[in-house]
């Protein structure tokens, strides 16, 4: 296998794998250039030709009705890198600094940008690298966040120029089925604990600043959307939950005025100021000349593009999810990876928290006990 995909789709029991068999998984310099594209994409934070967008033709699409259906003969397909793959990147674990030191110098970074009105928003992300668990296989960190997370998209992706990656992510970026598209505005995070953990976050009270930050990533879609598509609805905002943290979510449907063209949505839509900020190129610009780590494929978006489902009689369906909570994974480490919106009444040490947070996602994925 050249490329690899498995993923299993929120509130659903069955896994797809797409895989290709024979020679290298394209590579693209644009999100314009999957017009027409079918199979799995696989698209990084900043597409350039270090980290291009990938798409996994499919030449195998199999779908089993469980995870452990999937098990089978397939625990060794995910080939583990013995390093990250090199990207050129200098990190805080170069320097030998602590990440909470890195976190504090780019906060203070960003955040005289917010207060002195350069930006409305911007994200700030980060990167903590945990020890591999001896004789733990991708397939099994695959299925344990499965089980931990039936809310979200989950997927587990191999090529040989992205390395290998897990996901569990909550935010759609664009899904339909050619007559009805989707996507959504997701932003503001709270942690749920205690009691609270027992419901969906219905009783949780927002602050003005996840209000504002949200409000600013809907509007921005809508914006988006209205070049591109027509009989518009937006439903929202409300409480949705993700793991143990919940988020504000508003939902739009819409229609296409062309189907063929989704590339263009794609390259309008990403990165959204979900996960960069406003305005979107300046923030954009400043985010890649100002994070210690590079993204690569985090915060980037991956899934099924206009695949036809193994179920005879349906349409090519699309399923793209910003790539949020997610982690690479090599033979020795697993690097994970998050970040949170920053407003000009932004707290250092409540938006850490947030990411700890966060990054609690993929470390309960490799917290098993081995017996």
């Amino acid at each position: 296998m050249t490329g690899l995909a498995l993923y299993r789709l929120p509130h659903e029991q069955q896994v797809t794998m797409v895989a290709q068999t024979e020679g290298e998984p394209q590579e693209f310099l644009s999100c314009e250039a999957l017009n027409g594209q079918t199979g799995f994409v696989v698209a990084p934070f900043s597409i350039s030709p270090d980290t291009p967008l990938i798409l996994i033709r499919p030449d195998v699409v199999k779908t089993f009705k469980t995870v452990s259906d999937c098990f089978d003969g397939r625990n060794s397909l995910f080939p583990l890198e013995k390093q990250f793959v090199s990207i050129g990147e200098t990190t805080c674990f170069d320097r030998g600094n602590t990440l909470r030191k890195c976190y504090a110098s780019d906060f203070s970074r960003f955040f005289e940008h917010l207060r002195n009105g350069n930006f409305r928003k911007l994200v700030l992300s980060r990167c903590a690298e945990e020890p591999a668990i001896e004789g733990v296989t991708p397939m099994e960190l695959f299925q344990r966040a499965c089980q931990l997370y039936p809310r979200l998209f989950i997927s587990l992706v191999y090529t040989p120029k992205s390395g290998l990656w897990l996901t569990a992510t909550p935010e759609i970026l664009l899904e339909g089925d050619g007559s009805e598209w989707r996507t959504i505005a997701l932003a503001g995070t709270m942690k749920l604990e205690g009691d609270e953990l027992l419901g969906e976050g219905e009783h949780m009270t927002w602050s003005t600043k996840n209000i504002q930050e949200q409000r600013y990533v809907a509007t921005y879609l809508m914006g988006c959307l209205e070049q591109l598509a027509k009989n518009i609805r937006e439903e929202g905002p409300r409480t949705v939950r993700a793991a143990n943290l919940v988020h504000l979510r508003s939902d739009f449907t819409f229609t296409l005025l062309n189907n063929a063209r989704v590339g263009d949505v794609l390259q309008m839509l990403h990165p959204t100021p979900a996960v960069c900020g406003l305005p979107k190129q300046e923030t954009y610009s400043f985010i890649l000349d100002n994070e210690h780590t590079p993204r690569l494929y985090y915060s980037g978006f991956m899934g099924p593009l206009n695949l036809s489902p193994v179920t005879l009689h349906h349409s090519p369906v699309t399923h793209l999810y910003v790539s949020l909570r997610c982690m690479q994974i090599t033979s020795d480490r697993y690097r994970l990876y998050a970040g949170g919106g920053l407003l000009k009444d932004s707290i250092e040490e409540l938006e850490w928290q947030e990411t700890e947070a966060k990054l609690e996602t993929m470390r309960q994925c490799i917290a098993i006990k081995r017996t």
